[in-house]
């Protein structure tokens, strides 16, 4: 039997700290929910930004009006690949690019992936808002350059820069760090 991946909250466990589930809508509440699922159901230990992304474009159908129609049955199809076996190399290591070592991590998730929601969520507090939306999260992700969600996105020919851009033009706005070559490396830093 597979360990559960459990609820927890963000990286930052000071006076401020907030649980991740709770700073969503309920839709992208959802999305984690499934992200979950589907970690436990393919046997990884935490949920990564492919899981994040997987169940993003499946569930939110804002996020997938920014795709051109093909590209989401490539991705969609791809990421299924993933579930039932391609993900097995992932599995043993951590998705952890651009994580500062030794800040403590959030477990049941990647460190990619609790630094992406978190982001989320403030970039819909920029915003006005109350709650992260998936568009957020999506936003988001494509700016994290080498994660899982980016090398996926890659492995179907969706440009991640150009879908920031893509983003930003219906109004999203770009997401926090993302760099002005365009290419997500500075993700992190103030914009």
């Amino acid at each position: 039997m597979l360990p559960r991946i459990p609820r927890q909250s963000a990286v930052d466990h000071g006076p401020d700290h907030v649980e991740i589930e709770g700073r969503l809508t309920d839709e992208l509440a959802s999305v984690v929910a499934g992200a979950r699922r589907r970690a436990l159901r393919d046997g990884d230990r935490q949920i990564d930004t492919a899981h994040l992304l997987h169940t993003l474009v499946e569930s939110d159908p804002e996020v997938r009006a920014l795709f051109d129609g093909p590209q989401v049955a490539r991705l969609l199809g791809y990421l299924v690949q993933r579930s039932i076996g391609y993900g097995l190399r992932w599995r043993i290591g951590v998705e952890d690019v651009g994580v500062v070592p030794g800040v403590p991590g959030t477990p049941g998730w990647s460190p990619v992936a609790a630094r992406a929601m978190t982001q989320a969520y403030d970039r819909a507090v920029r915003r006005g808002e109350r709650s992260a939306h998936g568009v957020d999260l999506l936003a988001v992700l494509v700016t994290v350059a080498g994660s899982r969600a980016v090398e996926v996105l890659g492995k179907v020919g969706v440009d991640a820069g150009a879908m920031a851009l893509r983003i930003a033009a219906a109004g999203g706005g770009l997401a926090e760090g993302y760099g002005a070559g365009g290419d997500g490396s500075s993700w992190g830093a103030p914009a």
